[in-house]
């Protein structure tokens, strides 16, 4: 199954009073590989002016803009239209001596890196306690765990929009058990980074049924990587395996990497910050549904 997606992402800052400057990098192109096809993508600013790309530190592409003059609002609008292909079908299990074939293989500073604690996924006090309240442990085998932990986090969780921000540490969700997709996130890479599962944070979009458009956000979940099977998308808040409704945009060791926008701006103003994500599935693309 090949699906196609019309992405339109508008994010608008709004200020008390006229602002001098804006400087911004935004990630908002989606990833290009040999599952996912990006077949055309723009950004519009306003106030207009140039975007500069560049390639970030774990291969994503995004984007710079600067705009000096006066403006009490500035908005970006990106529109992609990106297919998103089949994933292979995986196994239940990696087979005997898998987590000693899992730790010998891990030899790059990729690999290496998405074991380390980074801004948002580490271990706590907290963490710890939640793991022996619900009995959290890993299994005999490294890929089985995984998925069984993804479920796990899925049935203790609450989906809650509004209960936590995008700089909420991990333990709010832990405390509270109401979070979003971030939160879902950021948690299970801690735990499986902890048991020695090299994983990382996954931003992009989920897509709807063909032939529907659903106003949403950006959604997250997480990549582990396995020998023999590379980097394999599990997605905790919907408890389902990266498939062709995750459309990726980038990937890095926690949303500190990826935010969809970063920037600061010069002047005595506060700031308000409308974001609106519309997905729109074709009814057909190649040929298929």
């Amino acid at each position: 199954m090949i699906a196609r997606y019309t992405i339109e992402h508008s994010v608008e800052f709004t200020y008390s009073a006229a602002v001098h400057s804006s400087v911004m990098t935004l990630h908002l192109r989606p990833i290009q590989d040999r599952r996912q096809v990006v077949l055309d993508f723009g950004i519009d600013t306003d106030p207009p002016g140039t975007l500069f790309d560049f390639v970030g530190p774990f291969g994503n592409h995004g984007h710079f803009l600067d705009r000096p003059g006066a403006h009490e609002r500035l908005a970006i609008r990106s529109r992609s239209t990106v297919e998103v292909g089949p994933m292979p079908s995986l196994p239940t299990r990696l087979g005997p001596g898998a987590w000693q074939k899992l730790g010998k293989s891990i030899r790059s500073p990729e690999l290496w890196l998405m074991l380390q604690p980074s801004h948002y996924v580490g271990p706590s006090a907290v963490l710890d306690r939640f793991i022996e309240e619900h009995g959290i442990g890993p299994g005999d085998d490294p890929l089985q765990s995984a998925v069984e932990l993804c479920a796990r986090l899925y049935d203790i969780f609450e989906y809650t929009p509004g209960s936590t921000a995008v700089d909420s540490p991990i333990d709010r969700i832990l405390e509270t058990g109401r979070g979003v997709c971030q939160d879902y996130a950021h948690v299970m890479a801690s735990i499986l980074r902890g048991w020695g599962v090299p994983c990382r944070y996954v931003s992009g979009y989920l897509g709807p049924d063909a032939g529907l458009s659903t106003p949403g956000e950006s959604h997250a979940w997480v990549e582990c990587w396995y020998p023999g099977l590379g980097w394999i998308g599990l997605d905790p808040t919907n408890d389902s395996h990266g498939d062709h409704r995750h459309v990726r945009v980038a990937v890095g060791r926690d949303y500190a990497d990826v935010p969809p926008t970063r920037g600061v701006y010069r002047g005595a103003a506060d700031s308000t910050l409308t974001t609106t994500v519309i997905v729109t599935r074709d009814q057909e693309a190649n040929g298929t549904t």
